[in-house]
């Protein structure tokens, strides 16, 4: 009666246990639960299961031991009882551990070996010929007259399922794994499908605008590129030429700050001969040679009010005359214009025609600055460092530290102070490593690169507050207190400033 009752416990934990171990991909939390229903069935009074690593057998899960004692079960293979089994794949039962020098008691969870009288069973957990770890009992059985063997036959069978469940686990890691270097693979290669050659950029902010470069170079839409000076406004407008179907027409570009205003209309549109004194011969404009390709109008902001009528005029209906000239030449252009200034400031102040303004911004892509993309400063120091050594036949190295204070640094002039920066330590260095000795003074003095004194433990907070609040009112105040004007000044988004100003409490004054 016994045995059968006995029996009875034993399919009623392999039943639970079979259960517990197909109900999750958490291979820990089921050995746990494997743990707790040898110790409820069938009276395990201490056990662990330990799984195997490379070269070394660690407890994952256990019954009768702490966390502390957990975590000291770790053997090399061979070391201890444990380390045995998981090495040979042979059971191993000890009918007194206090009589066994082999066993270590490295947990520390048997206290007093000598008197206890226990004895310890260990098996091997093995799917086919691999041992995946080392299933261990004190004594699994606490009714008397319970042979080892029989003790060694049930823990080979729970063994057997825990190897099933391990198994699966390792091979959902495997797949999981797997999947994850795939993805990142994929992210990898989509980060790479919207980059634009000669542009460096793997930041979120530059993603952005290669994508956009994408979507609007096969279309024949005005570009204006929008952002300060050393942004790469240039290597985006030639990517956009380059990308479209104009690509193998000309690429003219024009910087409309260079040119005194009375020679302006002439580099623009061309003159006739003796058309003014000095014009020898007659003369192509940019726009004339641009026909078929592209124009890109570099600070179109700084053209002068007199010309942006003809410059409409060329937008619209694709003709305009030459200085002194009567026939009407017909043009085919794409312009791609950029600018470092507000034009809507322009605008309002009756410096730039509302009517090519709005011309001109059918497409706006804003290019950010430096300092709002710092995650692309190593890739950049990188590429001009390869670049400048090639250049000059060196192989300059930059110490590590070097990147701590580029990172810190504001970089007004952006990616051209940057690139300018690079070149000067490569061609002044003396040695193979450039040091933060070698810096310019603007970058390695940190006082500089520090705006506002903070004085005072706890200033910070209410300093940079102060300079928010201050900020944003004379965004406000400059644009006549138009929200999405001011937002576009302070380069954050309309509702990011319409919280801003219910924080600060703003309100329009006189």
């Amino acid at each position: 009666m016994a045995r059968n009752y006995g029996e009875k416990l034993e399919i009623t934990a392999l039943y639970e246990i079979s259960k517990l171990l197909g109900s999750s991909l958490n291979v820990r939390a089921n050995l746990r639960g494997v743990m707790k229903v040898l110790a409820e069935y069938l009276d395990m009074k201490r056990g662990t299961v330990a799984l195997r690593s490379n070269n070394e057998v660690s407890i994952i899960a256990a019954h009768g031991m702490s966390e502390e004692e957990i975590k000291r079960g770790r053997y090399k293979l061979g070391e201890g009882i444990i380390g045995r089994v998981a090495k040979h794949g042979s059971p191993i039962v000890i009918p007194n551990i206090g009589d066994e020098p082999l066993f270590l008691n490295k947990t520390g969870a048997r206290k007093t070996i000598k008197k206890e009288n226990i004895a310890f069973l260990c098996v091997p957990v093995k799917f086919k010929d691999q041992v995946l770890g080392v299933l261990s009992v004190d004594r699994l059985f606490g009714a008397k007259g319970v042979s080892f063997e029989e003790d060694l036959r049930l823990l080979k069978i729970i063994a057997s399922l825990i190897a099933q469940s391990v198994k699966l686990h390792m091979e959902v890691e495997k797949e999981r794994e797997a999947f994850l270097e795939e993805k990142e693979i994929l992210t990898r290669q989509l980060k790479n499908k919207y980059s634009v050659e000669n542009i460096i950029g793997q930041s979120d902010r530059m993603q952005e605008v290669f994508e956009a470069i994408h979507r609007v170079a096969p279309s024949r839409a005005n570009v204006l590129l929008r952002g300060e000076s050393g942004t790469g406004k240039e290597l985006a407008a030639k990517a956009i030429h380059y990308m479209s179907q104009r690509a193998k027409g000309p690429f003219i570009k024009f910087n409309c700050a260079s040119i005194p205003e009375g020679l302006l209309e002439s580099e623009l549109f061309g003159h006739e001969k003796g058309a003014f004194t000095g014009a020898m011969a007659m003369r192509k404009g940019r726009f004339e040679l641009a026909n078929g390709g592209t124009i890109f109008l570099d600070e179109i902001g700084d053209l002068p009010l007199t010309l942006q009528p003809k410059i409409l005029r060329v937008l619209q209906e694709k003709e305009f005359e030459r200085v002194g000239g009567e026939r009407t030449i017909k043009v085919d252009v794409r312009l791609v214009a950029a600018t470092s200034r507000d034009l809507e400031d322009l605008v309002s102040e009756g410096k730039f025609r509302e009517d090519l303004y709005y011309r001109l911004n059918v497409v706006p892509i804003f290019l950010p600055p430096l300092r709002e993309r710092r995650e692309d400063m190593p890739v950049l120091m990188e590429y001009f460092l390869k670049k400048y050594n090639e250049e000059n036949r060196k192989s300059v190295r930059i110490a590590p530290d070097i990147l701590s204070l580029f990172m810190e640094y504001d970089w007004p002039g952006n990616v051209r102070e940057l690139e300018n920066t690079i070149e000067r330590l490569v061609v002044m260095s003396r040695g193979k490593i450039v040091t933060a000795e070698d810096l310019p003074l603007n970058i390695r003095d940190r006082s500089v690169k520090t705006r506002y004194t903070v004085h005072g433990k706890d200033a910070l907070p209410s300093t940079i507050e102060d300079i928010e609040r201050t900020n944003i009112f004379e965004a406000l105040k400059r644009t006549g207190w138009v929200q999405a004007k001011a937002a576009r000044l302070l380069g954050i988004t309309p509702r990011q400033i319409g919280y801003k100003i219910k924080k600060y409490n703003l309100q329009q004054t006189g």
